[in-house]
């Protein structure tokens, strides 16, 4: 561990960010190292290093690995205290793990924006148009529009969105992490000077509900960029009109209604009926839920309202469905970070930015695994014109303009 290389203050700011998100006072933390109150307040505040073994004992105190803590990047300001109210309003079996999230969420993002300055690569952003709600607007048609002018703009038609991740990580330059949060809660969003719109996206729920959460929390992007929150799956009582904007955004956006309406009569059209086995056809084209599927049918007025209801009451197996029609998918699940950080954390070990313990740190992983990342990450598997498979080992700093010899 180098401590040379991070200023008192920055670490001295980590530290007490780490210890408020904890819940610890100054004297509790004071008391864990055998210091004096003054002596620990003068740490936090930058006016006295701390000593190596005493960030090894905070870390630890702290439930944080130490490589947080001597970082040269300058913390991201206020970043938990964003999400404090509504981790407050969490049951108290979810608050914990909402917390913990938030802090792998603000790692994540400092992680980026150092990958970034160290690889001197900032990506231009692409963000939507913002849009204002105004109290006399009906939210539902104006997400509508929007979600269909926002499909335009990206060149998507009206067709399914195979990748939606890669899709809004690639074109629009958003950062989407992955992490378990407690099963009632969908995501969080911020905003992040110098990265742009960031989620993070739960990684225990189904696929098809984590996309319905990707375009979520797209959604607060366009209709309130600048304010932070977590997102549960549902909410009691009127919801505010940024969260309506954002969910009927998200049906409109995975679910175009053109497409929606020429599948359904199409269907109608060939058979004179559309049945619970149409229903997961369509739900599987658009990659969605049953309930996100029915509820968009409803919302069209192509099926009766209230259908979606009485279909959940008969508890229709899904997946056993889905296997019989053979739309079964063989989803692997997400990884924690976009393709293109695990890239930057491989190019930044090379060019010898970063330990190798600091890459395991990075990729979340022991050293052995990112040993296996590394070699993964550089080399690709071609095939020739006779088809014979060839492994091509790749550096990244190799140039592709040299003449040739």
């Amino acid at each position: 561990m180098t401590t040379d290389v991070v200023s008192p203050r920055i670490l001295g700011q980590r530290l007490a960010e780490a210890r408020k998100a904890r819940s610890l006072t100054q004297e509790a933390a004071a008391e864990h190292l055998g210091l004096s109150r003054p002596t620990f307040i003068a740490i936090e505040k930058g006016e006295r290093a701390a000593k190596e073994d005493e960030i090894v004992k905070l870390a630890a105190l702290y439930g944080r690995p130490v490589h947080q803590f001597v970082r040269a990047l300058e913390p991201l300001a206020d970043f938990q205290p964003h999400f404090r109210a509504a981790i407050e309003r969490a049951k108290p079996a979810d608050a914990a793990q909402l917390e913990l999230a938030v802090g792998e969420f603000k790692d994540f993002v400092e992680n980026y924006l150092d990958l970034e300055r160290r690889m001197k690569a900032p990506l231009r952003r692409n963000d939507p148009p913002e849009i204002k709600l105004s109290p006399h607007v009906n939210v539902s048609e104006l997400a509508e529009d929007v979600a269909q002018r926002e499909r335009q703009r990206l060149g998507l038609g009206d067709q399914p969105i195979p990748n939606l991740r890669s899709l809004l990580e690639a074109e629009v330059r958003v950062r989407i992490f992955y992490a378990k949060l407690p099963s009632s809660h969908a995501g969080m969003y911020i905003f992040v000077d110098g990265l742009g719109g960031c989620m993070l996206i739960n990684s225990v729920h189904p696929a098809e509900k984590q996309r319905a959460s990707i375009a979520h929390e797209y959604a607060h992007l366009i209709v309130d960029r600048y304010t932070p929150g977590i997102d549960y799956l549902s909410v009691g009582g009127r919801r505010p009109a940024n969260e309506r904007f954002a969910e009927s955004f998200a049906m409109s956006f995975l679910m175009p209604a053109s497409s929606v309406r020429f599948r359904f009569n199409e269907i109608k059209a060939a058979t004179g009926d559309f049945q619970v086995g149409d229903l997961v056809k369509l739900k599987h084209y658009f990659a969605v839920s049953m309930e996100a599927m029915a509820l968009r049918l409803e919302s069209l007025g192509l099926l009766k309202s209230g259908t979606w209801g009485l279909l959940k009451g008969k508890n229709v197996p899904v997946r056993e469905a889905e296997r019989r029609l053979g739309l079964a998918r063989q989803s692997k699940p997400e990884a924690a970070y976009p393709e293109r950080y695990k890239f930057l954390a491989v190019h930044a070990y090379e060019r010898g930015e970063l330990s190798e313990k600091e890459l395991a740190n990075y990729l979340r992983c022991d050293i052995w695994e990112a040993r296996r990342v590394i070699g993964e990450s550089l080399q690709s598997e071609e095939v020739d014109a006779s088809g014979q498979a060839h492994t091509l080992q790749a550096n990244f700093a190799t140039s592709m303009l040299v003449d040739r010899a």
